[in-house]
């Protein structure tokens, strides 16, 4: 692609987030989300493949859905209320369209068909783009309305999600349809808790950003597209593919590590608002997930390939790892001590 349109396009996808996220009227949220969409199709269909292209059409059809959904609710409650401030979205219609439109938009059960074809059809770096940058603005429009919107939905949804995200990653052998199913799992999460602490399901998605940047940019640069692929790459770069165990085990949650940190508030703060049963289910779905991490962590660590191959195996990777992926492996390792100074800071 040429230098000059991935430029536009990252200009575009960051005023489309900026304007979303600093919004108070519902058209400027709505266009920031439009601008969104349209710069992003390009890059998901840039490889011309049938499956980027599939991908591509499957993305615009669902978030044109969702982008007429949100619009249409606060059409519906600026007619009922003479409102357009997003913070001030009050009657129940509006805000039962809005939890559809933002669920759509994000890929939390039952809205989540589309998020693991479209990450498939793909590349890595395109698929971080999606799992992070592409849902900050539907969870910004979450936290402004959250005190307008109904627990009890919300916790159906997340606990579905995280229901569904961890079953369905079970049996998957792409490394990319593992990573939408994390995605998936850990929406429910977030979504759990926005009701009830809108900041702690802010400082989860920050948390989960930097931890699957760090696993994205990982496998980019050891090139895995496939669990059969990972197995061979230990030879190529060794202390990467050891760090890659630790974050894949951040990202399911094990202390001492970053992951179990939002896990564990977010637990605390159901169990201070007496909704310990829900606590208790997302904490042993969180199960669920942790076996599939733990098993890409063991194709990537433990296992040799099945079968020996003739040619010299390459053992120093020729590139060198990149700064980013060392500093969000660190960070997605070593955050849990200074956790005071977070919960401080937010």
């Amino acid at each position: 692609m040429n230098p000059q349109a991935k430029l536009i396009f990252a200009l575009s996808l960051t005023l489309g987030t900026t304007l979303t996220i600093s919004s108070n009227h519902w058209i400027m949220a709505w266009t920031g989300l439009e601008i969104n969409t349209l710069a992003i199709l390009p890059l998901i269909s840039k490889s011309h493949h049938p499956r980027a292209i599939e991908a591509a059409t499957k993305y615009f059809l669902v978030q044109a859905a969702a982008s007429a959904l949100v619009l249409f609710s606060s059409m519906t409650n600026a007619w009922h209320t003479g409102q357009w401030d997003i913070t001030q979205l009050s009657h129940p219609t509006s805000c039962l369209i809005l939890t559809v439109a933002l669920a759509m938009k994000l890929g939390l059960v039952p809205f989540h068909f589309w998020f693991p074809e479209v990450l498939q059809g793909s590349s890595l770096i395109v698929g971080l783009l999606l799992s992070t940058l592409m849902k900050f603005p539907p969870i910004t429009l979450l936290y402004l309305t959250s005190p307008s919107l109904k627990p009890s939905i919300l916790m159906t949804m997340a606990i579905l999600s995280a229901a569904l995200g961890g079953w369905m990653g079970l049996n998957q052998t792409q490394t990319r349809k593992i990573l939408a199913f994390s995605s998936i799992s850990h929406l429910g999460w977030m979504a759990i808790i926005i009701a009830y602490s809108p900041k702690l399901a802010l400082l989860n998605f920050y948390l989960y950003t930097l931890m699957t940047a760090a696993v994205f940019l990982s496998l980019n640069s050891i090139k895995a597209l496939k669990l059969s692929t990972l197995m061979t790459t230990w030879t190529k770069t060794p202390s990467l593919n050891a760090i890659l165990l630790l974050t894949l085990l951040s990202l399911a949650g094990l202390p001492p590590l970053t992951g179990f940190l939002p896990k564990w508030l977010i637990i605390q703060e159901l169990t201070k608002q007496e909704v310990a049963l829900a606590a208790t289910i997302i904490a042993l779905l969180s199960l669920l997930g942790l076996f599939f991490y733990l098993r890409l962590a063991y194709c990537a660590t433990i296992t040799l390939p099945p079968h020996t191959t003739n040619h010299m195996k390459q053992w120093y990777n020729t590139k060198p790892t990149y700064t980013m992926v060392a500093v969000l492996t660190t960070m997605s390792l070593m955050l849990l001590p200074i956790s005071p100074i977070i919960l401080a800071v937010v």
